[in-house]
């Protein structure tokens, strides 16, 4: 039984073998970099105006050998915002995915495993986190609990969880039925064990598939959130870049200041979609 606990570990952690893998494994790694060396990278401060030698200010300078990525209305930096920007989205997308993959991953076996009524709480728990709608209620827990970053993170996490929860549920409960969980309950073992060493391995490529969506989807919610206005005031995203280029009127005109979030958002997300799809195959290879 530790040999197929084991076998099942490394198999959920197995290199990715493919160009689009590789692709999106290349993108997330220089994400990461940059992110890691941002203030080294950087050429300005990401909330500094500049100013021209005449002192005045930058507004909405085109891209130039100065400013790689021209200016805002601001007169601040566009390529030192995307830089810093780069930050938020880990931060962001590695928060969510580890609360969302411990939530639904914790309410999936323990559904699962214990059925009955637990399983009965639990699933209209999740079925009322299904019937609230997303962006509205992030908004508005932001808004009461007060735009910041963490506050954010915890909007977006506290309903994200409803889906793999469920997937997990239904895997679990196919699992807890199988031999070797027969075999550990006859030699003794306890709930907790089984439930997390017997079971989660098994369950654990399904469990990294969810986490990697949960992350392209905290970005994609942290970006839309911040559009709206109700991003932290105080931090540089890149949903915060697209905001104030809206608001500002910019957005069809200053093209340098529109494209380079934008694009990253969606390179971002879609190297993390490469990925998951990586982990998909393999919780599909696991099923057979």
């Amino acid at each position: 039984m530790r040999t197929r606990s084991f076998v099942a570990l490394c198999s959920a952690l197995r290199p990715l073998r493919s160009w689009t893998g590789g692709f999106g494994v290349a993108v997330l790694l220089i994400v990461v970099f940059v992110a890691a060396f941002a203030a080294e990278l950087a050429p300005y401060d990401p909330t500094a105006t500049q100013y021209d030698a005449h002192k005045q200010v930058l507004r909405l300078e085109p891209p130039s050998a100065a400013h790689w990525l021209g200016t805002t209305n601001y007169g601040v930096d566009v390529l030192s915002q995307l830089i810093y920007g780069s930050r938020i989205v880990l931060i962001v997308g590695v928060a969510c995915a580890v609360l969302i993959g411990l939530i639904g991953t914790n309410v999936g076996l323990i559904a699962g495993y214990y059925r009955g009524r637990v399983d009965n709480v639990l699933m209209r728990v999740t079925d009322l986190a299904f019937g609230i709608p997303f962006l509205p209620f992030a908004v508005v827990l932001v808004t009461l609990l007060r735009p910041s970053l963490w506050n954010t993170i915890i909007a977006i996490s506290v309903l994200m969880w409803r889906t793999s929860a469920r997937v997990i549920r239904v895997q679990v409960l196919s699992l807890r039925e199988r031999g070797f969980v027969k075999a550990a309950w006859i030699a003794g073992a306890s709930d907790l064990r089984i439930l997390y060493i017997h079971i989660f391995p098994n369950v654990l490529p399904m469990v990294l598939l969810y986490v990697a969506f949960d992350i392209a989807w905290a970005v994609l919610a942290e970006a839309s959130i911040s559009f709206l206005g109700f991003g932290d005031p105080i931090q540089v995203s890149w949903g915060q870049m697209l905001y104030l280029d809206y608001v500002t009127g910019s957005i069809r005109q200053a093209w340098w200041w529109t494209l380079p979030p934008g694009f990253a958002i969606s390179l971002f997300v879609i190297a993390v979609f490469l990925v998951a799809r990586r982990y998909e195959r393999l919780a599909g290879l696991r099923r057979h």
